[in-house]
């Protein structure tokens, strides 16, 4: 046994590779290593098959109780307790621990956004009930391709780093896991807004999906119908970015994300609505702000995002009204599609702008933040056999 502690016995260790190991605490080992001297902390996890990280101290010249504090430093840092144990657990009690520091911090909405994202894209899979610190990377791309049929790359990416979020932290908390295991390299962000999973509402279908919701909900998705906006860029407009006439909409795109910001025109309709919306708010308040409902059990008044529509909210009581109308619609010709979303709105808008009222696709995407080849792409069918053509002739001129 070879005590670390008496700078003799260490100039007497015999130079190896291996260092002499000093135990610190289950699991976490502190270790010399002769010629040239130096210290290293290593951090061991056992339970069925072992998992080792090592971190080398920068200064050779420690003494051993300098060492160690640097050790239990650094040890803090990564388990968020130089004496804390590791803790053995599925991924799903670690994403559960991670909610429940969310709610002890008072984020009581991100909580909820984040609970119900589990809940729907990792609880029912069999990654849940992978032992955190076995999970590899293969465990998790699997997982990701389970997730993508009939989903957009961006919102799959979605997922994953809310899962990454989750996981990142319950590791600092004392969960034993790699965190390269889980950090994906995302998916290529080519579909902007959709193609095969877009979904199209008729006037009809629109006007009965606004009337089912809550009066919030109903105000929220009929300002998306008026100005074609992406439901995050409207969730986040103020009254000071409506001046009457058009709306100053934002949308980060890219990679990294850069803040692209925009005017859209808005119609006599969309002008007498919005004007509506505004009136009576102070100039720095959102445009649209959801209400609270019985059913809102979660809701934490204090919370900023409270005060804001966020995906999760916007998600849920949209579905929640497609929901109530098919179970009272007999005909199942009269059913809305399943895939109904807010976002189903934007994509309505841009079809009328292009077949009902014939504006070129150049003017639609500028109007609503897109491109001509995500037009094309997604809403072809849509643009006038004229247009198609003029598009066309563009195109070969550029050759």
């Amino acid at each position: 046994m070879v005590d670390l502690t008496r700078k003799r016995e260490r100039d007497r260790l015999a130079v190896r590779r291996e260092p002499y190991w000093h135990r610190l605490n289950k699991g976490m080992a502190l270790g010399f290593r002769r010629g040239p001297d130096s210290w290293v902390v290593r951090l061991t996890a056992t339970d069925g098959k072992r998992s080792k990280t090592y971190h080398a101290l920068d200064d050779s010249h420690l003494d051993f109780d300098n060492a160690k504090e640097r050790a239990e430093q650094w040890l803090e840092q990564v388990t968020g307790s130089a004496t804390r144990k590791f803790k053995r657990h599925t991924v799903r009690a670690a994403l559960e621990t991670y909610i429940a520091d969310l709610r002890r911090r008072d984020r009581g909405q991100a909580a909820s956004d984040a609970e119900w994202r589990f809940k729907k894209y990792v609880y029912g899979d069999k990654l849940a009930d992978l032992a955190l610190e076995h999970a590899t990377r293969d465990d998790f791309e699997e997982w990701r391709e389970r997730q993508r049929p009939g989903r957009e790359n961006r919102t799959v990416n979605r997922q994953v780093r809310t899962v990454r979020a989750g996981l990142n932290r319950a590791a600092e908390l004392g969960h034993v896991g790699n965190p390269l295991a889980w950090t994906l390299r995302p998916l290529s962000d080519d579909t902007e807004d959709s193609n095969d999973t877009a979904v199209f509402l008729s006037p009809v279908q629109r006007a009965t999906l606004i009337g089912a919701a809550d009066p919030s909900t109903a105000d929220f998705m009929r300002g998306i119908e008026l100005s074609g906006a992406r439901p995050h860029e409207l969730a986040r407009a103020l009254v000071s970015d409506f001046d009457g006439i058009s709306i100053k909409l934002a949308h980060r795109k890219g990679r990294p994300p850069k803040l692209r910001v925009r005017y859209t025109t808005l119609g006599e309709d969309g002008a007498e609505f919005f004007a509506r919306m505004a009136d009576g708010k102070p100039r720095c308040a959102p445009l649209f702000k959801p209400e609270r409902l019985k059913a809102d059990n979660d809701w934490n008044p204090d919370e900023p995002d409270a005060r804001i529509w966020t995906t999760h909210l916007w998600g849920r009581r949209v579905r929640a009204a497609v929901d109530r109308l098919n179970s009272s619609v007999k005909d199942g010709s009269e059913k809305l599609p399943e895939e109904a979303s807010a976002y189903s709105f934007r994509h309505s808008r841009i079809s009328e702008l292009l077949q009902v009222h014939s504006i070129d696709p150049v003017t639609v995407a500028q109007q609503t933040g897109t491109s001509v080849v995500m037009i094309e792409k997604t809403y072809f069918k849509f643009i006038p056999s004229a247009m198609r053509a003029k598009l066309a002739s563009i195109k070969d001129s550029m050759i």
